[in-house]
């Protein structure tokens, strides 16, 4: 592994990760700040896009517009369903559970749409996969709580307890959605590039460039809560005195451009084995940091759930195979003793 993979990598998990903490720092101080997590994001990765790769609007696109605007819809669509879904009692390790399931969806919409057939062991993983959301899901329920003040009425504690769940349930199919139209994302993304060639950098740069214009109807929604970033509590970062929203959503922003760009960088440099295995290790050591340092609740259901995930992930992508065939002797290796 050369030099530039191997940072790659380092950076894959100090981007990635740090991120994830401070995407869930943001949404503690202000639960239904994803609408603006989400545009912040587009518009640090259209502006970074427009200097680069669209050369101030001077350089050349090598897929025509429609197809960006059809791609657009879906990576839009996507974005804000998983942002937004914080807004619905959901909590950060479900969702990063839940997002993990992403083969699930893409081996679903591969079947449904490019009618392909997989080998039983995909089979068997995608149904831990499954098994493992499902399990975590569950156990999840019991735990929605929202910051209600306490009321004397039973009845009453009764139905606002149901209402929250309710919210919860939304909050779920926010999620499920958001997974099949980014697995139906993929696959118009596959479709594209062996029909106008491989051009990553220029449809990242599109995909978030042009949605930017369907934030305007929401613009009330994202001052509102840019009002409530600037009312936190100052902070002094680095000789600058900010309100600490203000510094999470900052470093939120700069970080996920470095996850981007180092996954991106990953996959020019590595094999997609390497690439997979790396993008699932990040994964999994987000979600032990969310739970350590957050304190979120995980209780045996939620590791069992985890565990059928994350090892059906590495079945499907092959890496569990790869590693017991390590240890096993080959059919060389056999023939050499016979002699």
């Amino acid at each position: 592994m050369n030099i530039k993979a191997a940072l790659a990598i380092c950076m894959v998990f100090v981007g990635c990760c740090s991120n994830v903490v401070f995407l869930e720092l943001v949404v503690k101080e202000d639960p239904g700040a994803g609408n603006l997590v989400t545009f912040l994001q587009f518009l640090f990765i259209a502006f970074c896009g427009f200097c680069t790769v669209g050369k101030f609007g001077t350089a050349k696109r090598n897929i025509p517009f429609k197809q960006y605007l059809i791609l657009v819809g879906f990576f839009w669509t996507s974005s804000v369903a998983n942002n937004y879904a914080f807004d619905f009692n959901i909590s950060m390790p479900l969702h990063m559970i839940f997002r993990a399931g992403s083969l699930m969806a893409n081996m679903a919409m591969g079947v449904w749409i490019l009618k392909k057939q997989y080998p039983a062991l995909k089979y068997l993983a995608i149904f831990m996969i499954s098994a493992g959301i499902a399990i975590c899901t569950i156990q999840s329920s019991g735990e929605v709580k929202a910051p209600r003040e306490t009321h004397s009425d039973a009845e009453e504690e009764a139905r606002l307890k149901f209402i929250d769940w309710l919210w919860w349930c939304l909050g779920i199919a926010i999620l499920t959605f958001a997974l099949f139209v980014s697995a139906r994302m993929g696959i118009f993304q596959e479709s594209l590039y062996s029909k106008y060639g491989k051009h990553p950098w220029e449809a990242l740069y599109y995909a978030h460039l042009l949605p930017l214009v369907i934030w305007l109807p929401s613009a009330p929604n994202l001052i509102g809560h840019v009002k409530l970033a600037t009312v936190t509590a100052p902070v002094n970062f680095l000789g600058f005195t900010l309100p600490i929203q203000v510094l999470w959503l900052l470093l939120y922003v700069v970080t996920q451009g470095l996850c981007i760009s180092s996954v991106y960088v990953l996959t020019t440099e590595c094999a997609s084995l390497t690439v997979t295995l790396t993008v699932t290790l990040r994964k999994f050591v987000s979600l032990l940091f969310s739970i350590v340092y957050f304190k979120n609740p995980f209780t045996i259901g939620h590791w069992i759930g985890t565990l059928l995930v994350f090892i059906g992930t590495l079945i499907f992508t092959e890496l569990l195979q790869k590693f017991v065939a390590l240890f096993l002797p080959t059919k060389v290796d056999d023939k050499k003793k016979k002699k």
